[in-house]
């Protein structure tokens, strides 16, 4: 089975995510723009994948176009591991983290779904998983700067089903007002987005240690400091979580061995799809370390997320950005319900592109 097409779709979505408009998230991104990437065959059997992201999107459609298409077409769909190491070491030289390889990851994602249709299985089954109707969710809350904001949006979550919710947010007084909203017993995450001063890092991270978090997560600029990653996770009782910013198997590896990272967080649409995800996730697994997917999306990286979630022997949560979209290309695998998502029952990533939305929503 021949790879013959490979069609990247940008759709740009309006949404709304109880802050200002005009606020932090609103200015950057005025819109959630998704990638999407089709993978035809010369078999009928198409799949999709998503590459990283928002924002960025045009640069990594463009690596597709015209650095990663043309190694794919004509290649053999089955062989997914042999194409990614191909496309990794053949197009190194265009950077080993970033578009090119956001630009891999959708391709394997979507050979993914191919390979299980093809086997008849959900992509979690064909990963090793047992059969499970559902995945646990957490609502990740994007960013207000505004500690009212952070309590009735926190309430809110709890309200419509989370029982976990992460902050994008990096000051005491958000953070207090998210716990006090929740209560004691609710797990609570902090992502500071690199935000903090390094040499301060250390000092944040011991004052949030009142809120009891179930982690930290990138209290250091920049993300690749990893010995001063491991200072800060020294400094404080509270465990440290880092990944969405690296890429390599390597980049993990000293994430745990010397940032001392309690959960690594890989995006399946960032570090090279599915197939490099497997790898860093034997690669937590054996350094004791546990997994938590970066998965702020909405597409087929959310859905692959899931899968990959689900297919974890000790099950693991999907990270939900806690936002309202006027639409979804892949709404029957990517809408979590009272803290759920409810696991696709077909083959491969097991949902269909809703073909309105497509047309509705696709700039490019």
């Amino acid at each position: 089975m021949k790879i013959t097409r490979v069609e990247p779709i940008v759709v740009s979505v309006p949404y709304s995510y109880g802050g200002d408009p005009k606020g932090f998230t609103s200015a950057r991104w005025p819109k959630m723009d998704t990638l999407l990437v089709k993978v035809e065959t010369d078999e009928g059997v198409t799949g999709w994948g998503e590459g990283f992201g928002f924002s960025a999107v045009a640069t990594t459609k463009t690596a597709i176009e015209t650095l990663v298409t043309p190694v794919c077409i004509g290649r053999d769909a089955a062989d997914i591991t042999g194409l990614s190491q191909e496309l990794q070491r053949r197009l190194h030289t265009f950077g080993r983290n970033g578009p090119l390889l956001y630009a891999i990851s959708a391709i394997d994602i979507a050979l993914w779904d191919i390979a299980g249709q093809v086997a008849g299985l959900p992509l979690y089954r064909l990963l090793g998983g047992e059969t499970i109707a559902a995945v646990p969710t957490y609502a990740s809350l994007l960013r207000y700067d505004d500690p009212a904001l952070v309590a009735r949006n926190a309430a809110q979550a709890l309200e419509r089903g989370y029982r976990q919710i992460k902050l994008h947010e990096i000051n005491v007084p958000e953070v207090e007002a998210a716990r006090r909203a929740v209560g004691a017993d609710v797990p609570l995450m902090l992502d500071t987005n690199c935000r903090w001063p390094p040499e301060d890092a250390a000092v944040h991270a011991k004052g949030m240690e009142p809120f009891e978090l179930m982690w930290i997560e990138e209290p250091v600029w920049p993300p690749e400091d990893y010995a001063r990653l491991g200072e800060v996770a020294r400094a404080t009782t509270i465990p440290i979580a880092a990944g969405e910013n690296h890429a390599t198997l390597t980049d993990f590896e000293q994430l745990i061995d010397v940032g001392n990272v309690r959960y690594v967080q890989p995006s399946v649409t960032k570090v090279g799809g599915i197939s490099e995800m497997k790898k860093i996730i034997t690669l937590a697994a054996a350094r004791g370390t546990k997994v938590a997917p970066h998965s702020p999306y909405f597409g087929p990286g959310l859905v692959a997320t899931a899968h990959l979630c689900a297919s974890l022997a000790k099950g693991a949560f999907c990270e939900q950005f806690y936002c309202t979209l006027e639409a979804r290309p892949f709404d029957g695998g990517t809408s979590a319900s009272n803290g759920w998502v409810q696991m696709p029952t077909g083959a491969g990533l097991g949902v269909a592109i809703d073909e309105h939305v497509l047309s509705r929503y696709r700039v490019g």
